[in-house]
Protein backbone atom coordinates (compact mmCIF):
# COMPACT_ATOMS: atom_id res chain seq x y z
CA UNK A 1 0.00 0.00 0.00
CA UNK A 2 0.49 3.29 -0.40
CA UNK A 3 2.87 5.88 2.43
CA UNK A 4 0.36 8.97 3.44
CA UNK A 5 1.92 12.08 5.23
CA UNK A 6 -0.57 14.39 6.92
CA UNK A 7 -0.06 17.93 7.55
CA UNK A 8 -2.33 20.89 9.50
CA UNK A 9 -4.35 20.89 11.85
CA UNK A 10 -3.72 22.53 15.42
CA UNK A 11 -5.92 24.75 17.80
CA UNK A 12 -8.76 27.29 17.10
CA UNK A 13 -11.35 29.37 18.95
CA UNK A 14 -15.07 27.71 18.07
CA UNK A 15 -16.12 29.09 14.73
CA UNK A 16 -12.44 28.86 13.23
CA UNK A 17 -11.08 27.28 10.20
CA UNK A 18 -8.55 25.15 9.84
CA UNK A 19 -6.89 23.09 6.80
CA UNK A 20 -5.59 19.35 7.19
CA UNK A 21 -3.80 18.13 4.34
CA UNK A 22 -2.77 14.75 3.38
CA UNK A 23 -0.21 13.45 0.57
CA UNK A 24 0.41 10.03 -1.25
CA UNK A 25 4.27 10.14 -0.76
CA UNK A 26 5.53 6.88 -2.61
CA UNK A 27 4.99 6.02 -6.08
CA UNK A 28 1.68 4.42 -7.53
CA UNK A 29 0.62 3.55 -10.56
CA UNK A 30 -2.82 2.75 -9.27
CA UNK A 31 -5.49 5.88 -8.86
CA UNK A 32 -6.37 6.06 -4.71
CA UNK A 33 -9.59 7.58 -3.21
CA UNK A 34 -8.61 9.32 0.31
CA UNK A 35 -10.58 10.08 3.14
CA UNK A 36 -10.66 11.38 6.76
CA UNK A 37 -11.57 9.50 9.59
CA UNK A 38 -11.28 11.04 13.77
CA UNK A 39 -11.37 9.99 16.72
CA UNK A 40 -11.68 11.48 20.26
CA UNK A 41 -10.54 9.78 23.56
CA UNK A 42 -12.85 7.16 24.70
CA UNK A 43 -15.13 6.93 21.19
CA UNK A 44 -14.52 5.01 18.32
CA UNK A 45 -13.14 6.43 14.97
CA UNK A 46 -15.50 8.07 12.95
CA UNK A 47 -15.76 8.59 8.81
CA UNK A 48 -16.02 11.85 8.26
CA UNK A 49 -15.72 12.12 4.53
CA UNK A 50 -13.89 10.55 1.32
CA UNK A 51 -12.94 11.31 -2.44
CA UNK A 52 -13.10 9.50 -4.69
CA UNK A 53 -10.71 9.27 -7.60
CA UNK A 54 -13.22 10.66 -10.02
CA UNK A 55 -13.64 13.84 -7.72
CA UNK A 56 -16.76 13.17 -5.93
CA UNK A 57 -17.44 13.62 -2.32
CA UNK A 58 -19.48 12.83 0.19
CA UNK A 59 -19.62 13.55 4.10
CA UNK A 60 -20.58 12.80 7.44
CA UNK A 61 -24.03 14.93 8.39
CA UNK A 62 -22.89 16.39 11.19
CA UNK A 63 -20.03 18.17 9.02
CA UNK A 64 -22.00 18.54 5.78
CA UNK A 65 -21.63 22.56 4.94
CA UNK A 66 -18.45 23.21 7.38
CA UNK A 67 -15.90 21.07 5.66
CA UNK A 68 -14.60 20.56 2.24
CA UNK A 69 -12.25 18.32 0.40
CA UNK A 70 -9.86 19.55 -2.42
CA UNK A 71 -7.22 18.01 -4.19
CA UNK A 72 -4.20 19.03 -6.30
CA UNK A 73 -3.91 18.80 -9.98
CA UNK A 74 -2.09 15.13 -9.75
CA UNK A 75 -4.57 14.19 -7.42
CA UNK A 76 -1.41 12.90 -5.16
CA UNK A 77 -2.65 16.14 -2.33
CA UNK A 78 -6.26 16.47 -1.36
CA UNK A 79 -6.93 18.70 2.05
CA UNK A 80 -9.97 18.90 4.02
CA UNK A 81 -11.44 22.66 4.62
CA UNK A 82 -12.90 22.78 8.17
CA UNK A 83 -14.73 25.68 8.69
CA UNK A 84 -16.98 26.94 11.52
CA UNK A 85 -15.72 24.55 13.65
CA UNK A 86 -17.50 23.28 17.07
CA UNK A 87 -15.95 22.08 19.99
CA UNK A 88 -17.70 18.90 18.85
CA UNK A 89 -14.87 18.39 15.86
CA UNK A 90 -11.84 18.44 18.51
CA UNK A 91 -10.43 14.84 17.98
CA UNK A 92 -7.20 13.60 16.10
CA UNK A 93 -7.97 13.51 12.57
CA UNK A 94 -6.22 10.43 10.40
CA UNK A 95 -6.39 9.79 6.54
CA UNK A 96 -6.47 6.85 4.85
CA UNK A 97 -6.47 5.65 1.56
CA UNK A 98 -8.03 3.26 -0.75
CA UNK A 99 -7.06 1.94 -4.38
CA UNK A 100 -10.09 2.84 -6.69
CA UNK A 101 -11.02 -0.30 -8.80
CA UNK A 102 -13.78 -0.64 -10.92
CA UNK A 103 -14.88 2.75 -9.99
CA UNK A 104 -15.10 2.71 -6.91
CA UNK A 105 -13.19 2.74 -3.44
CA UNK A 106 -12.10 -0.26 -2.10
CA UNK A 107 -10.68 -1.50 1.45
CA UNK A 108 -8.88 1.65 3.02
CA UNK A 109 -5.40 -0.04 3.14
CA UNK A 110 -3.65 2.96 4.33
CA UNK A 111 -3.15 5.69 7.49
CA UNK A 112 -1.50 8.59 8.04
CA UNK A 113 -0.21 9.46 11.30
CA UNK A 114 -2.81 11.43 12.30
CA UNK A 115 -3.26 15.56 12.99
CA UNK A 116 -5.02 16.81 16.13
CA UNK A 117 -7.26 19.43 16.05
CA UNK A 118 -8.79 21.16 19.28
CA UNK A 119 -11.74 23.61 19.09
CA UNK A 120 -12.26 25.58 21.94
CA UNK A 121 -15.31 27.33 22.72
Amino acid sequence: QVQLVESGGGSVQAGGSLRLSCAISTYTSIPHCMGWFRQSPGKEREWVATIGYTGSTSYVESVKGRFTISEDNTKKIRYLHMNSLKSEDTAMYYCAAAPFISSACSTWNAWGQGRQVTVSS
